[in-house]
């Protein structure tokens, strides 16, 4: 039996990890801890396995029955509870990004070396059954060589919490690359497997909503945070192209766009076969020699259960798993390496 606490009882805790942590007999929830206690004591009322709903999450850190603690909170309150929760001597799971740059990252990864302790960053995309599937035909050879792989995460006029938490770069690092982007660039490492960057180029554009009292939109995800009166200075549109060891990435990313289509999608174009990932759906692979395109059938369980479930077991083990921050890393780099090429307006080259 794990004992194990919640940090930060927003949207992440409630539509994905408690949903899945519910489901495991084996965790025992002591503590949901939230700033705003309103959030928390209503997550425990929808989730009753929370046993204890506190403010502080020092009373959970001080607390030896703990043995792991969750920290889902806004981007930049992940280093600081995430280092905290290492020195205390507990296990983390922590949400992705690792945090708002990669030197912090880093930082997080020496700490969890330093006190022994399993640091899992909640990439759920390498635990869904799509992304398996395309890593195991790229570890078998099936796709050939890899040579170049194309992604796009494009919504129509859909920027979240518009001049809250989403749109503050110093609450959240940024915008949609960070938000949405980091899932597209990680799955897609993932994949590759161990692919090392060489050269990056990024533009970021933050142009839909200049003027926040008179943006227009089809959605707004979020919306109860949305302040007019807040602060917008994040990216709604990213366009970039990385060069790697294994093969080269161009991606497109759009919180909002004038166009009315919404494409989440990623290619993976191999000399031999290519495979459409339609995003948090299922592959279509094409097959160079009998030019067919196929749909294989496979179920698609539960990633957050299956990423927390893997997480607990490395606890038991040891093994680190494909969640763990030594695997996310190159990751954090990327997306670091996008947003100085951005503000810097020139290619940066790895060394």
């Amino acid at each position: 039996m794990k004992v194990i606490a919640i940090i930060g009882c927003g949207r992440i805790a409630r539509n994905a990890h408690l949903p899945a942590l519910s489901q495991l007999d084996d965790v025992r929830i002591k503590y949901g801890c939230d700033i705003i206690e309103e959030k928390a004591k209503k997550l425990q009322e929808d989730f009753p396995k929370i046993e204890n709903v506190i403010t502080d999450y020092n009373v959970a850190l001080a607390d030896p029955e703990i043995d792991a603690v969750w920290v889902l909170t806004p981007n930049f309150a992940h280093y600081t509870v995430t280092m905290d929760a290492l020195r205390a001597g507990k296990h983390v799971l922590c949400e992705k990004p690792i945090t708002v740059n990669y030197a912090l990252s880093k930082e997080m990864k020496q700490m969890a070396d330093k006190m022994g302790k399993m640091l899992n960053i909640g990439v759920c995309n390498r635990h869904h059954a799509s992304v398996e599937k395309l890593y195991e035909m790229n570890k078998n050879g099936e796709f050939g060589n890899i040579y170049h792989i194309y992604c796009s995460f494009r919504s129509c006029r859909s920027i979240p919490g518009l001049g809250g938490d989403f749109t503050t770069k110093a609450v959240s690092g940024g915008g949609a690359l960070i938000d949405w982007g980091v899932h597209f660039l990680d799955l897609i490492l993932y994949v590759l497997g161990g692919a090392k960057l060489k050269t990056v180029t990024c533009d970021t554009y933050c142009e839909m909503a200049k003027d926040m009292a008179s943006y227009k939109y089809k959605g707004m995800w979020a919306e109860d945070t949305k302040n007019l009166n807040g602060t917008n200075d994040v990216d709604d549109f990213v366009t970039g192209y990385v060069r790697t060891d294994k093969a080269s990435i161009s991606i497109n990313g759009a919180w909002a766009q004038n166009l009315d289509k919404g494409e989440m999608f990623v290619d993976f174009l191999g000399d031999k076969k290519g495979a459409r990932l339609a995003y948090q759906g299922k592959i279509e692979v094409f097959d160079g020699e009998t030019l067919e395109t196929t749909a294989p059938e496979y179920d698609i369980p539960n990633q957050y259960l299956e990423e927390n479930k893997a997480f607990l077991e490395s606890i038991d083990t040891g093994v680190k798993t494909r969640g763990n921050i030594d695997n996310v890393l190159e990751s954090a780099l990327l997306l670091d390496l996008l947003y100085q090429s951005a503000d810097a307006h020139k290619e940066i080259v790895v060394e």
